[in-house]
């Protein structure tokens, strides 16, 4: 018998893409996190999506990022053979901690990339909110 290479993908149309819709979405925000003196900065990768499809808060001491993205489907009459644009809605959530507001984190979008610079809380802000309870005798 005799080895040969496999030169025609039969499973042309078996790939990750269609079968592992969880990880489609995990691509389509893919996210940098440095780290400054002062603040973290976060660079999510938003292709496709405009301003206005990005909505952005924090709860629980969690900052989510939630983009959805609808298009019109005007091609009835072509024949695609693969499509592999994104139509929905994409999620990811990212713990920043209790202390955190919405007007402390600046945010910016501009092709395609999604910059959110979050500040770091130092050790006397945290030490300023910081409550005892009172021991009696």
């Amino acid at each position: 018998m005799m080895l040969m290479p496999k030169i025609f993908d039969d499973d042309f149309f078996r790939d990750d893409f269609f079968d592992r819709k969880d990880r489609m979405n995990y691509n389509l925000m893919k996210t940098d996190i440095r780290e400054d003196e002062n603040s973290y900065l976060l660079e999510v990768d938003l292709p496709g999506y405009s301003k206005d499809d990005i909505k952005i808060d924090i709860t629980d001491g969690y900052l989510t990022i939630n983009a959805k993205v609808e298009k019109e489907n005007n091609d009835e009459k072509k024949n695609y053979v693969r499509r592999e644009r994104f139509t929905g809605e994409v999620s990811r959530s990212f713990y920043v901690g209790d202390d955190i507001k919405e007007d402390e984190v600046k945010a910016n979008f501009k092709n395609g990339i999604l910059t959110l610079e979050v500040p770091k809380l130092s050790l006397e802000d945290k030490k300023k909110d910081k409550k005892y309870i009172e021991i009696s005798e």
